[in-house]
Protein backbone atom coordinates (compact mmCIF):
# COMPACT_ATOMS: atom_id res chain seq x y z
CA UNK A 1 0.00 0.00 0.00
CA UNK A 2 1.57 3.47 -1.06
CA UNK A 3 1.61 6.06 1.77
CA UNK A 4 0.30 9.75 0.75
CA UNK A 5 1.16 10.82 4.30
CA UNK A 6 3.60 9.51 6.67
CA UNK A 7 4.45 11.60 9.87
CA UNK A 8 7.21 10.44 12.43
CA UNK A 9 7.51 11.67 15.95
CA UNK A 10 6.27 15.46 14.61
CA UNK A 11 6.91 17.93 17.13
CA UNK A 12 6.18 22.04 17.49
CA UNK A 13 5.93 24.16 19.53
CA UNK A 14 4.98 27.65 20.23
CA UNK A 15 6.84 29.62 22.56
CA UNK A 16 6.48 27.58 25.47
CA UNK A 17 3.41 25.88 24.03
CA UNK A 18 3.54 22.29 22.64
CA UNK A 19 1.39 21.99 19.50
CA UNK A 20 2.77 18.88 18.37
CA UNK A 21 3.56 16.43 20.87
CA UNK A 22 5.47 12.99 18.82
CA UNK A 23 2.91 12.85 16.86
CA UNK A 24 2.86 9.60 14.33
CA UNK A 25 0.38 9.18 11.46
CA UNK A 26 0.48 7.56 8.80
CA UNK A 27 -2.32 7.92 5.64
CA UNK A 28 -2.59 5.64 2.58
CA UNK A 29 -2.78 7.10 -0.97
CA UNK A 30 -6.73 7.48 -2.01
CA UNK A 31 -8.03 7.78 1.28
CA UNK A 32 -10.31 10.57 2.90
CA UNK A 33 -9.30 11.25 6.24
CA UNK A 34 -10.53 13.81 8.77
CA UNK A 35 -8.08 15.31 11.37
CA UNK A 36 -10.89 15.87 14.09
CA UNK A 37 -9.84 18.07 17.25
CA UNK A 38 -10.72 21.36 18.83
CA UNK A 39 -8.77 24.25 18.24
CA UNK A 40 -5.93 23.97 20.02
CA UNK A 41 -5.50 20.23 19.08
CA UNK A 42 -2.83 21.07 16.75
CA UNK A 43 -4.41 19.70 13.57
CA UNK A 44 -3.86 23.45 12.20
CA UNK A 45 -0.55 23.21 13.00
CA UNK A 46 -0.19 19.81 11.55
CA UNK A 47 -1.85 21.30 8.53
CA UNK A 48 0.74 24.22 7.63
CA UNK A 49 3.50 21.41 8.21
CA UNK A 50 2.12 19.21 5.20
CA UNK A 51 1.37 22.17 3.35
CA UNK A 52 5.24 23.35 4.02
CA UNK A 53 4.10 27.38 5.18
CA UNK A 54 6.53 25.73 8.20
CA UNK A 55 9.19 23.99 8.46
CA UNK A 56 9.00 21.05 11.33
CA UNK A 57 11.13 21.23 14.10
CA UNK A 58 11.48 18.18 15.15
CA UNK A 59 10.70 14.87 13.49
CA UNK A 60 10.07 14.12 10.01
CA UNK A 61 6.91 14.42 7.73
CA UNK A 62 6.89 13.10 4.21
CA UNK A 63 4.26 13.40 1.13
CA UNK A 64 4.62 10.31 -1.17
CA UNK A 65 7.78 10.09 0.46
CA UNK A 66 9.10 13.20 -0.55
CA UNK A 67 10.66 15.07 2.44
CA UNK A 68 8.37 18.09 3.14
CA UNK A 69 11.86 20.12 4.86
CA UNK A 70 14.33 18.95 2.36
CA UNK A 71 12.30 18.97 -0.62
CA UNK A 72 9.59 21.39 -0.30
CA UNK A 73 8.92 22.71 -4.01
CA UNK A 74 8.44 18.35 -5.25
CA UNK A 75 5.65 18.44 -2.28
CA UNK A 76 4.15 21.51 -3.82
CA UNK A 77 4.19 19.93 -7.19
CA UNK A 78 1.73 16.96 -6.15
CA UNK A 79 -0.58 18.80 -3.32
CA UNK A 80 -3.33 20.87 -3.78
CA UNK A 81 -3.90 23.22 -0.94
CA UNK A 82 -7.71 24.82 0.19
CA UNK A 83 -7.31 27.14 3.24
CA UNK A 84 -9.82 28.28 5.59
CA UNK A 85 -9.64 31.52 4.42
CA UNK A 86 -10.87 32.37 1.15
CA UNK A 87 -8.22 32.71 -1.55
CA UNK A 88 -10.01 34.25 -4.52
CA UNK A 89 -10.12 37.13 -6.16
CA UNK A 90 -13.41 38.25 -6.18
CA UNK A 91 -13.32 40.86 -8.93
CA UNK A 92 -12.18 38.15 -11.21
CA UNK A 93 -14.35 35.82 -12.90
CA UNK A 94 -14.36 32.07 -11.72
CA UNK A 95 -12.22 31.05 -14.94
CA UNK A 96 -9.72 33.93 -14.82
CA UNK A 97 -9.48 33.08 -10.92
CA UNK A 98 -8.42 29.21 -12.06
CA UNK A 99 -6.54 30.50 -14.93
CA UNK A 100 -3.89 33.05 -13.22
CA UNK A 101 -3.18 30.15 -10.72
CA UNK A 102 -2.49 27.57 -13.68
CA UNK A 103 -0.05 30.40 -14.72
CA UNK A 104 1.71 30.05 -11.35
CA UNK A 105 2.32 25.99 -12.56
CA UNK A 106 3.58 26.97 -15.83
CA UNK A 107 0.35 25.93 -17.52
CA UNK A 108 -0.60 28.00 -20.80
CA UNK A 109 -2.72 28.11 -23.63
CA UNK A 110 -4.92 25.25 -24.92
CA UNK A 111 -4.03 22.77 -21.94
CA UNK A 112 -4.89 25.35 -19.14
CA UNK A 113 -8.20 26.34 -20.60
CA UNK A 114 -9.24 22.71 -21.37
CA UNK A 115 -8.47 21.93 -17.41
CA UNK A 116 -10.29 25.22 -16.20
CA UNK A 117 -13.35 24.13 -18.10
CA UNK A 118 -13.13 20.31 -17.01
CA UNK A 119 -12.90 21.60 -13.28
CA UNK A 120 -15.67 24.48 -13.51
CA UNK A 121 -17.67 21.39 -15.29
CA UNK A 122 -16.32 18.72 -12.31
CA UNK A 123 -17.47 21.52 -9.78
CA UNK A 124 -20.95 21.81 -11.44
CA UNK A 125 -20.05 25.44 -12.10
CA UNK A 126 -19.34 25.75 -15.79
CA UNK A 127 -22.33 27.84 -16.55
CA UNK A 128 -20.85 30.35 -13.69
CA UNK A 129 -17.22 30.42 -15.36
CA UNK A 130 -17.94 34.08 -16.65
CA UNK A 131 -19.11 35.41 -13.71
CA UNK A 132 -17.36 37.38 -10.99
CA UNK A 133 -16.70 35.25 -7.89
CA UNK A 134 -18.15 38.42 -5.71
CA UNK A 135 -21.98 37.28 -6.96
CA UNK A 136 -21.14 33.79 -6.09
CA UNK A 137 -22.67 31.81 -2.81
CA UNK A 138 -20.32 30.83 0.09
CA UNK A 139 -20.65 27.54 -1.44
CA UNK A 140 -20.15 27.82 -4.47
CA UNK A 141 -16.87 30.07 -3.63
CA UNK A 142 -15.52 26.78 -1.79
CA UNK A 143 -16.17 24.84 -4.88
CA UNK A 144 -14.12 27.46 -6.88
CA UNK A 145 -11.54 27.03 -4.34
CA UNK A 146 -11.39 23.01 -4.38
CA UNK A 147 -11.20 22.98 -8.17
CA UNK A 148 -8.02 25.31 -7.89
CA UNK A 149 -6.45 23.50 -6.04
CA UNK A 150 -6.78 20.71 -8.45
CA UNK A 151 -6.24 22.51 -11.37
CA UNK A 152 -1.79 21.64 -11.30
CA UNK A 153 -3.54 17.65 -10.65
CA UNK A 154 -2.04 16.82 -7.45
CA UNK A 155 -2.07 13.40 -5.92
CA UNK A 156 -2.84 14.98 -2.50
CA UNK A 157 -5.69 17.67 -1.81
CA UNK A 158 -5.34 19.23 1.65
CA UNK A 159 -8.20 21.13 3.08
CA UNK A 160 -8.57 23.14 6.67
CA UNK A 161 -11.74 23.25 7.83
CA UNK A 162 -13.39 23.14 3.84
CA UNK A 163 -16.81 23.15 5.46
CA UNK A 164 -16.64 26.60 7.78
CA UNK A 165 -19.28 29.07 7.20
CA UNK A 166 -21.17 27.52 4.71
CA UNK A 167 -25.07 25.69 5.38
CA UNK A 168 -26.10 22.32 4.75
CA UNK A 169 -26.74 21.87 1.32
CA UNK A 170 -23.57 24.05 0.24
CA UNK A 171 -21.60 21.34 2.83
CA UNK A 172 -23.12 18.67 0.92
CA UNK A 173 -21.96 20.45 -2.52
CA UNK A 174 -18.78 20.46 -1.51
CA UNK A 175 -18.24 16.82 -0.59
CA UNK A 176 -19.77 15.82 -3.18
CA UNK A 177 -17.16 17.67 -5.36
CA UNK A 178 -14.41 15.70 -2.60
CA UNK A 179 -15.53 12.53 -3.48
CA UNK A 180 -16.02 13.05 -7.21
CA UNK A 181 -12.11 13.93 -6.98
CA UNK A 182 -11.28 10.94 -5.31
CA UNK A 183 -13.50 8.31 -7.46
CA UNK A 184 -12.25 9.96 -10.71
CA UNK A 185 -9.14 11.51 -10.14
CA UNK A 186 -7.90 8.96 -7.23
CA UNK A 187 -6.87 11.82 -5.44
CA UNK A 188 -5.93 11.30 -1.42
CA UNK A 189 -8.19 13.83 0.76
CA UNK A 190 -6.81 14.71 3.94
CA UNK A 191 -9.05 17.59 6.18
CA UNK A 192 -9.07 19.59 9.37
CA UNK A 193 -12.44 19.73 10.93
CA UNK A 194 -14.07 19.99 13.99
CA UNK A 195 -18.16 19.07 12.67
CA UNK A 196 -18.75 15.36 13.42
CA UNK A 197 -20.89 14.55 10.67
CA UNK A 198 -17.99 15.93 8.52
CA UNK A 199 -15.81 13.58 10.23
CA UNK A 200 -18.49 10.83 9.79
CA UNK A 201 -17.97 10.85 6.23
CA UNK A 202 -14.19 10.25 6.05
CA UNK A 203 -12.95 6.52 5.23
CA UNK A 204 -10.58 6.87 8.28
CA UNK A 205 -11.08 9.81 11.65
CA UNK A 206 -7.41 11.17 13.17
CA UNK A 207 -8.89 12.19 16.52
CA UNK A 208 -6.33 14.85 17.80
CA UNK A 209 -6.25 16.67 21.24
CA UNK A 210 -3.32 18.71 22.86
CA UNK A 211 -1.47 18.12 20.66
CA UNK A 212 -1.47 14.29 20.27
CA UNK A 213 -3.02 11.57 18.00
CA UNK A 214 -5.37 9.77 20.83
CA UNK A 215 -7.39 7.68 18.20
CA UNK A 216 -7.49 6.69 14.60
CA UNK A 217 -9.74 4.62 13.06
CA UNK A 218 -12.92 4.10 10.65
CA UNK A 219 -16.02 6.08 12.22
CA UNK A 220 -17.38 2.81 12.87
CA UNK A 221 -14.70 1.06 14.11
CA UNK A 222 -14.26 4.31 16.45
CA UNK A 223 -17.59 3.59 17.66
CA UNK A 224 -16.93 1.12 18.50
CA UNK A 225 -15.00 1.25 21.27
CA UNK A 226 -17.86 2.51 23.53
CA UNK A 227 -19.02 -0.87 23.54
CA UNK A 228 -22.55 -0.01 24.32
CA UNK A 229 -25.13 2.55 24.53
CA UNK A 230 -24.32 6.52 25.14
CA UNK A 231 -26.75 7.64 27.95
CA UNK A 232 -27.41 11.31 28.83
CA UNK A 233 -29.16 12.84 31.61
CA UNK A 234 -30.24 16.67 32.12
CA UNK A 235 -30.12 17.59 34.81
CA UNK A 236 -32.38 20.58 36.75
CA UNK A 237 -29.08 22.23 37.64
CA UNK A 238 -25.63 21.88 38.56
CA UNK A 239 -26.92 21.24 42.28
CA UNK A 240 -28.61 18.21 40.59
CA UNK A 241 -25.82 17.33 38.09
CA UNK A 242 -23.77 16.95 41.52
CA UNK A 243 -26.15 14.84 43.04
CA UNK A 244 -26.89 12.48 39.92
CA UNK A 245 -22.74 12.21 39.37
CA UNK A 246 -22.64 10.64 43.47
CA UNK A 247 -25.72 7.99 42.97
CA UNK A 248 -23.94 7.15 39.67
CA UNK A 249 -21.18 6.15 41.45
CA UNK A 250 -22.22 4.91 44.98
CA UNK A 251 -24.93 2.30 43.45
CA UNK A 252 -23.70 1.59 40.46
CA UNK A 253 -20.24 2.33 40.27
CA UNK A 254 -20.21 4.76 36.90
CA UNK A 255 -18.16 7.36 37.28
CA UNK A 256 -19.35 10.25 35.32
CA UNK A 257 -17.09 13.77 36.18
CA UNK A 258 -15.28 13.90 33.57
CA UNK A 259 -17.74 13.24 30.99
CA UNK A 260 -19.32 17.05 32.05
CA UNK A 261 -18.23 20.30 30.86
CA UNK A 262 -19.00 22.16 34.38
CA UNK A 263 -18.04 25.31 32.03
CA UNK A 264 -20.27 25.08 29.64
CA UNK A 265 -22.56 21.94 30.18
CA UNK A 266 -23.10 21.55 33.72
CA UNK A 267 -26.26 20.29 33.73
CA UNK A 268 -25.80 17.08 31.55
CA UNK A 269 -24.07 14.33 32.61
CA UNK A 270 -23.72 11.54 29.57
CA UNK A 271 -21.74 7.99 30.20
CA UNK A 272 -21.80 4.41 28.46
CA UNK A 273 -23.48 1.52 29.58
CA UNK A 274 -24.35 -1.92 27.44
CA UNK A 275 -28.11 -2.06 26.60
CA UNK A 276 -28.68 1.07 27.92
CA UNK A 277 -32.66 0.98 27.67
CA UNK A 278 -32.73 -1.78 30.21
CA UNK A 279 -30.81 0.29 32.71
CA UNK A 280 -33.11 3.51 32.47
CA UNK A 281 -35.58 2.10 35.32
CA UNK A 282 -33.39 1.26 37.89
CA UNK A 283 -31.37 4.47 37.21
CA UNK A 284 -34.42 6.51 37.31
CA UNK A 285 -35.70 4.46 40.78
CA UNK A 286 -32.25 5.22 42.74
CA UNK A 287 -32.34 8.74 41.87
CA UNK A 288 -33.89 11.51 43.89
CA UNK A 289 -37.34 12.57 42.46
CA UNK A 290 -37.20 16.50 40.31
CA UNK A 291 -33.51 16.38 39.81
CA UNK A 292 -33.30 14.90 36.12
CA UNK A 293 -35.58 16.83 32.99
CA UNK A 294 -35.03 14.60 30.23
CA UNK A 295 -32.98 10.97 29.84
CA UNK A 296 -31.79 9.69 26.66
CA UNK A 297 -30.67 6.76 25.50
CA UNK A 298 -28.36 6.54 21.78
CA UNK A 299 -25.63 4.47 20.25
CA UNK A 300 -22.45 6.18 20.32
CA UNK A 301 -21.17 9.09 18.08
CA UNK A 302 -17.55 10.42 17.09
CA UNK A 303 -18.37 13.26 20.31
CA UNK A 304 -19.11 9.81 22.82
CA UNK A 305 -15.69 8.39 21.53
CA UNK A 306 -13.46 12.10 21.85
CA UNK A 307 -15.00 12.08 25.98
CA UNK A 308 -14.19 7.69 25.98
CA UNK A 309 -10.44 8.69 24.65
CA UNK A 310 -10.13 11.94 26.65
CA UNK A 311 -11.98 11.94 29.43
CA UNK A 312 -13.52 15.73 28.90
CA UNK A 313 -16.23 17.12 26.22
CA UNK A 314 -15.59 18.08 22.71
CA UNK A 315 -15.61 21.78 22.52
CA UNK A 316 -14.99 23.65 19.42
CA UNK A 317 -12.06 25.97 21.24
CA UNK A 318 -9.83 24.34 23.97
CA UNK A 319 -9.48 26.94 27.00
CA UNK A 320 -6.42 29.28 26.18
CA UNK A 321 -5.01 27.86 22.97
CA UNK A 322 -5.44 28.10 19.89
CA UNK A 323 -4.57 25.33 16.84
Amino acid sequence: MTLAVQTERLTHRYGERVALHGLSLSINAGEIVALLGPNGSGKTTLFRILSTLVPPQEGRAAIFDLDVARQRDEVRRVIGVVFQNPSLDKELTAAENLRYHGHLYGLRGAELAARVDDLLRRVNLIDRAGDRVKTFSGGMRRRVEVAKGMLHRPRLMLLDEPSTGLDPVARGEVWSDLAEVRRDAGVTVLLTTHLMDEADRCDRVAIMDRGKLVAFDTPAALKERIGGDVIALRARDAAAATTMRAVLKEKFAIDANDATDAATDAATIRFERPRGHEFIPALIEALPGGVVESVSVGKPTLEDVFVHVTGRRFRARDEGSSS
